[in-house]
């Protein structure tokens, strides 16, 4: 029996509205102790994830720990994207645990997730764990996530693919999300996103518009 192609996508991409972002503890006294990303990268790429959840309109979660007592202020590249979107503040290490946290969740309705924040082993695997238990489907935004040695980082992400997890990275985040370049209602912002904070490609969509005119698709 032969197998007859499609042009349409698989139904295990992202797309902006089957999914809630759930950004966890991207705080000052976690990020201090935090080695496996370099703080210049972490907060990059909590930047790129936050702008393009923003701009695509996908509901967002920010949470954070103890911030008044310990843990501080959550990074400013993360509210500035969510202008007056207020924090859920807990203090369960494990977000999941939080009930504020999920009447979000079941107000959102989305039965799809997608995660990163600091640490991977401990704030990331807690949520991960218990929403697949629960039948979700998560996403984890590997290079947006961090931990305090790259061992930990690394087994944490063992521990959540195995379990069903699947990871993906910041910047494979935004494209997923834009997908189609003749999108033109979304072209401008996400070019415009993958200019600031994408790195070499964002260098090159600059040189290309700027040398050339050149436009994607």
């Amino acid at each position: 029996m032969s197998i007859t192609a499609t042009p349409t996508p698989g139904k295990q991409l992202l797309t902006p509205k089957d999914h809630a972002l759930i950004l966890i503890d991207f705080q000052s006294q976690m990020s201090f102790a935090t080695h496996s990303i370099d703080a210049i990268t972490l907060r990059n790429n909590a930047a790129l994830i936050s702008n393009a959840a923003a701009s695509f309109k996908v509901p967002a979660i920010l949470t954070t720990v103890a911030e008044k007592s310990f843990s501080g202020p959550m990074f400013n590249e993360i509210t500035d994207a969510f202008p007056g979107q207020a924090l859920l503040d807990r203090t369960s290490m494990n977000t999941w645990e939080d009930a504020a946290v999920i009447r979000r969740v079941n107000e959102i309705g989305k039965d799809r997730l997608v995660l990163a924040g600091l640490w991977t082993s401990v704030c990331i695997v807690g949520p991960t764990l218990s929403a697949l238990e629960q039948g979700y489907e998560v996403y984890v935004i590997a290079d947006a996530c961090g931990d305090v040695s790259a061992e930990a980082h690394n087994r944490a992400m063992d521990r959540m693919v195995q379990a069903g997890a699947r990871p993906m990275t910041s910047l494979q985040y935004l494209l997923e999300l834009q997908r189609d370049w003749a999108r033109t209602e979304s072209y401008e912002s996400t070019t415009g996103i993958a200019r600031r904070f994408g790195g070499s490609y964002g260098l090159g969509v600059t040189y290309a518009k700027t040398m050339f005119s050149a436009h994607e698709g």
